[in-house]
């Protein structure tokens, strides 16, 4: 990984603008987030925006994201509809009552940066983030089809918890996965320390 990579913490309003721009390099998605969504969807709940940045080819004094994570925190009781639904689903598989759960509700790398360990290591700092906020689960879904996502979570050591088979098409089928946070394990992005900054 090259030691110009960084990794900053963004708040709710350029975040929400800076994803909404990132993910117009994304081919995979079929419908991308606006930043007005993004906003109203972590507006009154904790969450947290990651970037990892990175220097132009073309320009390396300019720094751009590149890769994401947002997270935020899932009730148990839950008014948004969307939110309610998923609370619902991973009933019997999530512990809501007596710990904070986190929910991985988007991420991504840009398709020219991808292949060098940068969604793992923003997604490690993440989780570190997580566990000094008393977050004790992260939950994440994804699809099927998604076999780049998939791999990921895998490597993250994120557990299946829940699976819904779409009887049309096996590829749009529902995948939730699952980690416990704590434990000191070591992380990968801190053996390289001075890669990455906050701001």
């Amino acid at each position: 990984m090259d030691p110009s990579f960084r990794i900053r913490q963004y708040p709710l309003d350029r975040g929400a603008m800076e994803i909404e721009f990132i993910e117009e390099f994304f081919g995979e998605f079929e419908r991308k987030k606006t930043a007005a969504e993004i906003r109203a969807r972590l507006a009154g709940r904790e969450h947290g925006i990651f970037m990892v940045e990175a220097p132009l080819p073309e320009e390396p004094t300019r720094f751009i994201p590149v890769c994401y994570r947002v997270a935020h925190e899932l009730r148990a009781a839950e008014t948004d509809p969307q939110l309610a639904d998923l609370v619902a689903r991973l009933d019997g598989a999530v512990r809501f009552h007596g710990q904070r759960v986190l929910y991985g509700w988007l991420g991504g790398t840009r398709s020219d940066w991808r292949g060098q360990g940068l969604f793992r290591a923003v997604s490690e700092f993440q989780e570190d983030w997580a566990a000094e906020q008393g977050f004790r689960e992260v939950v994440v879904k994804t699809k099927n089809r998604y076999y780049a996502m998939r791999s990921a979570l895998v490597h993250l050591n994120f557990d299946v918890i829940q699976y819904e088979r779409n009887a049309m098409h096996n590829g749009e089928s529902k995948l939730y996965l699952s980690k416990r946070l704590g434990g000191g394990v070591g992380r990968t992005w801190r053996r390289s320390e001075a890669r990455f900054r906050t701001a």
